[in-house]
């Protein structure tokens, strides 16, 4: 009826140009989408900078997913009239998917100069705010917009995600309430809640609140819908590990999606050749790509690495998606990378092409689904060989990430239908470390902290965990507070990490029988200062649902024994694979929860054993595979050079095995 209605006012009047637009609103919803844009072109044959119009256009452009196309009709929009906010809030849409955070907020604001009360502006940008890690301004941001509108579900969620982000969970877990009592079918809140429950071991309904979220994933999976769970959360959720491979799945595809935007035709990349030829010798160009070159425990780890790579047969590249924190991690690598580039205010295509032009040949992925990626890079597929190592502990789900590096034990070939990725197994174990480098003075004798320092009592054996508390769950806390029962003057180190879970772990543990006095926690502390003071404890219990990763390494390292239980998923099975890298892995790895406990009884009750293991591990540290970088980053680069010639033979990626004598590399012969 209204197409017709506009019909008639065109022919009584052909010059009406509200007519023409209005007509393609209508076409469009009636689903006659190329017969509305011959509308829309009509009205601007009569008036080239009707706003209107223009918007129009490029909304149907956005929704064909030519996107710089539709960002020119917003661009266009914008510069006839200062008063429409739609072309500018879709612009910010675009500019945020490209990785372009200040063109982004620049335009929320300027819909906020237009309409000071757009709550859906405030949101917006408050998620730029966030995403960029200027949380406090995205607090205020969803704050405004939730007094604007207070019952705007979305406004509380995200502010709930903010103040978990700033530490303040219990805040947050308030927040993500209100948005569900709001709007009580809402994924994102339903499972960022039970995230956030998690990290204060909020396990009230924890197995109904899990099906339900479980639920959820399925649903959405089947819908072709971005689940609600991210795949960080879910590499630690007890979920079937094909559920997790499915949710990576579609992280993947939205990367895709969001590189397909960008309207790039496919790189050409660097020719297949072998980079040692009869009389002829070339490097490989591999680059690296981390939003965590600064004080972050990737940089802890890897802060020898990329300088140590042998530069007569590697060319290394680094580019940091973060700005420069000042520290002496991020100016370590910067100074010794052959290559550092801060790519941090470029946008991801942009940061694609000079890659691209650097004719990187292997490209190393070290965020994964971790915060500060920009996986749309990896997704426009810049170099011929891409590979997933560090950032993530699981699968990328990526058609276009070749390659996982890791090893036999985290990551074992009956396994590999839960990875998307060939698996390359390094020797030994796939976790580097620097503290050879950078922690000798942890290896003194002494310990220049008492147990005093930290209100540890001098005369009980004390087991530690120094994990986050998401990390736990009810089952090991069941098994840990057993241990407590059956070994006298006994107790139980943790951090709070956060501190708001103090108070219901010691509820829990109160509830289970454990006595106050045996549950003890202190604050994080500094690098240096938390691993020497771990030798203050006597055994370590890991957590079989998530493991001790570079905290695992951390009290390996201060010659702190350890009791792990590894399962299926990779994040399950670190710990074990640090410990078989020290030569003591059958001591410290068990294969059930009842061994777990017998293991820890059996160990506290036996000082002579357990002395020895502690001597024997104390004795390694310096000569172990663990603890060897330069060692571990041959074998890396022995896995680069196998990556590289089959790709030269013209074969697919196929998983493979290094081996220490590999002929294939060029050291080696």
């Amino acid at each position: 009826m209204a197409i017709r209605c506009y019909n008639q006012a065109i022919v009584c009047d052909p010059q009406f140009v509200e007519a023409y637009n209005n007509m393609g609103n209508a076409l469009k919803d009636a689903g006659r989408v190329e017969e509305a844009i011959n509308c829309y072109r009509s009205c601007l044959a009569l008036q080239a900078n009707h706003p209107q119009a223009l918007t129009n256009l490029g909304n149907i452009y956005m929704e064909w997913n030519l996107i710089s196309a539709a960002a020119s009709f917003y661009k266009a929009a914008i510069s006839v009239t200062s008063g429409l906010s739609s072309p500018l809030n879709n612009l910010a849409v675009i500019y945020k998917q490209q990785g372009n955070y200040a063109d982004a907020i620049t335009c929320y604001t300027e819909v906020l100069r237009i309409d000071p009360t757009a709550a859906d502006a405030l949101v917006n940008r408050g998620n730029t705010f966030k995403e960029i890690g200027r949380v406090n301004e995205a607090i205020q941001d969803y704050i405004q917009a939730a007094q604007i509108r207070p019952n705007m579900a979305e406004a509380h969620a995200n502010l709930a995600s903010a103040y978990k982000d700033s530490g303040h969970v219990e805040t947050a877990i308030i927040s993500y309430k209100q948005a569900l009592q709001l709007r009580p079918d809402f994924p994102e809140a339903t499972c960022n809640l039970l995230h956030t429950l998690q990290c204060v071991c909020d396990w009230e309904n924890r197995d109904a609140m899990f099906r339900d979220v479980e639920e959820i994933i399925r649903r959405q999976i089947k819908m072709s819908v971005l689940p609600s769970v991210q795949p960080f959360h879910a590499i630690a959720y007890p979920i079937d590990p094909m559920l997790a491979l499915e949710i990576s799945r579609k992280y993947a595809a939205h990367c895709s999606l969001i590189a397909s935007r960008f309207g790039l035709p496919p790189f050409v990349h660097p020719s297949p050749v072998p980079v040692k030829v009869e009389g002829k010798h070339c490097r490989l160009r591999v680059g690296y790509v981390s939003s965590d070159f600064g004080n972050h425990p990737l940089s802890h780890l890897m802060g020898s690495v990329f300088g140590m790579h042998d530069r007569d047969n590697i060319e290394v590249f680094c580019y940091a998606l973060s700005q420069n924190d000042g520290t002496e991690w991020r100016q370590r690598i910067q100074s010794e990378a052959e290559h550092f580039v801060d790519v941090s205010a470029m946008t991801s295509d942009m940061i694609a092409r000079l890659i691209n032009q650097d004719k990187i040949q292997i490209l190393i992925n070290l965020n994964g689904y971790t915060k500060g990626a920009r996986n749309e890079i990896f997704a426009l597929q810049p170099a011929p060989i891409q590979v997933s190592y560090m950032g993530f502990p699981g699968t990328t789900g990526a058609a276009y990430i070749d390659y996982l590096v890791t090893d036999e034990f985290v990551s074992p070939s009956c396994y590999a239908h839960i990875y998307s990725e060939k698996l390359v197994h390094l020797p030994h174990c796939y976790f580097v470390n620097d503290y050879k480098q950078k922690n000798q003075d942890c290896l003194t004798p002494v310990c220049p902290h008492k147990r005093s320092d930290y209100g540890l009592p001098e005369d009980k054996f004390i087991f530690a965990c120094f994990n986050q508390l998401y990390k736990m769950d009810p089952e090991i806390f069941d098994t840990w507070c057993n241990i407590l029962k059956r070994v006298p003057n006994s107790a139980l180190w943790l951090l709070r990490f956060p501190a708001a879970g103090e108070t219901r772990v010691r509820s829990h543990a109160a509830a289970r029988g454990v006595r106050p006095d045996q549950i003890i926690f202190t604050d994080v502390a500094m690098k240096n200062e938390h691993i020497r003071r771990s030798q203050l404890a006597d055994l370590f219990l890991d957590t079989p649902l998530c493991n001790a990763h570079t905290t695992g390494t951390d009290i390996l390292w201060a010659g702190l024994p350890m009791i792990t239980l590894p399962l299926e998923k990779m994040a399950t099975r670190v710990a074990g694979s640090l410990c078989v890298a020290t030569g003591l892995g059958e001591e410290m790895i068990v294969s059930s929860m009842k061994e777990y406990e017998e293991r820890a009884v059996e160990l506290a009750l036996n000082p002579a054993k357990l002395q020895s293991l502690t001597n024997k591990l104390k004795e390694v540290r310096m000569s172990c595979p663990l603890f060897d970088t330069a060692r571990w980053v041959r074998n890396l680069e022995r896995a680069y050079y196998k990556m590289w010639n089959l790709y030269c033979s013209g074969r697919h990626p196929e998983p493979f095995k290094v081996e220490e004598d590999d002929k294939e590399f060029p050291f080696d012969r």
